[in-house]
């Protein structure tokens, strides 16, 4: 009879067996959902921050008449309080229709949907802090509104783009519901990998940590890439009335 451990949680056999059996024998299906997991939340961040950046500034330098400004962005922000299974349906039934079942580009079209009012929120905020004095400069010294905007507003506002980058490629990474529903072979990411950790005799917690330390260390090392403009990104882009 074996003597109980004092501590079992300190008193272990350190070992890289699961490590060897889980990155060695099944490398490849851990590679291909992380590799679908980079390209649909690159895409699907690099799509929401491009529009959602160019929605901000819209809201916050022109005057809508039909749609008010403050109604548009109530649109934007009531879009985070809706439950994605309310949308799961319609979803699967466009892609079906599209024949986008099963490919990444279904995923970046659902993340970037879903993460988009993030970068809309933020960016407005942050044009609206911006002094609009700058851009007449630049009108004045001969620049189009595009050319302001492009010279003058985006490099004052590169910190919250990348705190909105962060944000969206985080969401857009850890998603799953809709990775589970419109994805089966080709495009699974890695959260749906984690999630099919099981076996006849239950689930096998092991290799449950492997794979999500594996999940871990990118989005933390995008965080601590880009941390020093998270703290200065915030502060601009809190959200007022």
């Amino acid at each position: 009879m074996t003597k109980p451990s004092l501590v079992p949680f300190l008193q272990f056999e350190p070992t890289l067996f699961n490590w060897r059996n889980e990155y060695v024998t099944r490398g490849r299906e851990i590679t291909a959902a992380l590799i679908n997991s980079f390209m649909i939340a690159g895409g699907a961040t690099l799509v929401a921050v491009s529009l959602g950046t160019m929605v901000g500034y819209g809201l916050a330098r022109f005057r809508f008449r039909r749609w008010k400004n403050k109604d548009m962005t109530l649109w934007f922000l009531s879009q985070r309080f809706l439950p994605p299974m309310a949308t799961a349906i319609p979803f699967f039934i466009m892609m079906k229709t599209f024949h986008l079942l099963d490919t990444r580009l279904a995923l970046i079209i659902t993340n970037a949907t879903f993460t988009m009012p993030f970068a809309v929120l933020i960016m407005r905020d942050v044009f609206k802090e911006l002094p609009v004095a700058l851009e007449e400069s630049a009108w004045v010294d001969g620049a189009s509104r595009f050319g302001a905007f492009w010279r003058i507003m985006l490099p004052l506002a590169a910190p919250s783009i990348a705190v909105s980058a962060v944000l969206c490629f985080a969401f857009s990474w850890n998603e799953f519901i809709f990775a589970l529903i419109l994805t089966y072979k080709n495009a699974q990411p890695i959260t749906v990998i984690i999630a099919g950790v099981e076996h006849t005799q239950g689930i096998q917690f092991w290799f449950v940590a492997t794979r999500l330390l594996a999940a871990i260390l990118p989005p933390a090392i995008l965080v601590l890439t880009v941390q020093r403009y998270i703290v200065r990104g915030l502060t601009f882009g809190a959200i007022k009335g």
